[in-house]
């Protein structure tokens, strides 16, 4: 597993991370959330190694990072947040040195670099230098590198910034592939990959964990957990509406031809009424729950909009 115990690290006065603890098992996809400045990229290269806690520790495959860095860093992939690149090497150049540092020889090699090309479609760019990519291609092949070596772990700071909308796709696709053989941890600003891909979501504020949660047990915290939408008739919206408020003590906002009831205990509104609506007879022209998106969710835990 990825082990994260009770990390901190201080820059100066500035607490960029404080007591972070957490774990990613094998099979999961924990997205890694936060607002600028929140400490997940400080976090992530706390975990690789590439910065020295001021306390505490990270385990990489049961290998802990300060004790043994080499064992532990030999069990990941590592997309940081600005990614490893050579300007002057072509991509080929470069996943081949890629392989040599991860000690891959002859055949094994070369099937780690096909297999490696072919999952992060970089054949059509294999001869261009680095530099003379586009933001999308760069982080394509950072991502590439990070796979290389099939490792049983992946830390993927950001693994989709600066892709179309179909390369996103593509790299959300690739990545929750993987995620039966795999632990992986990723950070984004993207709520839409969280809901996409992860298995479990961790939310960072302030150098703090807020929260660790799956993405349903967040979308019960929405302010809208079990509220309906109902359409219908006039005269039948002004029975509900009755029924809601005097007996039912739900909140109810009325908009043009429909009623948003929500619930103020936190249990759901629909099964309550359709339990009424059988008993007396209702007849409704829709009914339907609201949306939850994680964005309204994230805002209250961290006080900031996601940038």
């Amino acid at each position: 597993m990825i082990e994260a115990r009770d990390l901190v690290k201080h820059f100066g006065t500035i607490a960029a991370v404080e007591k972070v603890s957490f774990r990613v098992e094998p099979g999961e996809i924990l997205g890694f959330l936060g607002p600028n400045g929140a400490g997940k990229s400080t976090t992530m290269k706390l975990i690789t190694g590439f910065l020295r806690p001021d306390s505490g520790t990270a385990k990489v495959g049961g290998h802990d990072i300060l004790e043994n860095p080499l064992a532990a860093k030999r069990m990941f992939g590592y997309l940081p947040e600005t990614g490893p690149l050579y300007p002057e090497m072509t991509v080929r150049e470069f996943l081949e040195f890629a392989a040599e540092l991860h000690g891959l020889r002859g055949a094994a090699r070369k099937a780690a670099f096909r297999r490696a090309v072919e999952l992060c479609h970089l054949e059509q760019v294999l001869n261009q230098t680095l530099e003379t990519l586009s933001k999308g291609y760069r982080q394509r092949v950072g991502l590439a590198q990070a796979v290389l070596h099939d490792p049983r772990y992946l830390i993927l700071d950001e693994p989709t910034d600066g892709l179309d909308p179909n390369q996103k796709r593509e790299v959300r696709k690739l990545i929750k592939s993987m995620a039966a053989e795999k632990a992986i941890l990723l950070s984004t600003h993207i709520l839409e990959e969280v809901e996409a891909m992860c298995s479990r979501v961790l939310i960072i504020n302030h150098g703090k964990v807020v929260t660790d949660a799956s993405p349903e047990e967040l979308r019960h915290r929405h302010p809208d957990a079990g509220a309906v939408r109902v359409h219908a008739r006039e005269d039948q919206l002004e029975t509900l509406s009755s029924w809601a408020s005097e007996e039912a003590g739900l909140r109810i906002e009325r908009e043009d031809g429909s009623l948003v009831l929500r619930p103020a205990d936190g249990k759901p509104v629909t099964p309550r009424l359709l339990h009424e609506a059988r008993s007396r007879n209702w007849h409704f022209d829709d009914l339907q729950p609201l949306p939850l998106h994680l964005d309204r969710v994230f805002a209250e835990l961290t006080g900031n909009a996601l940038n």
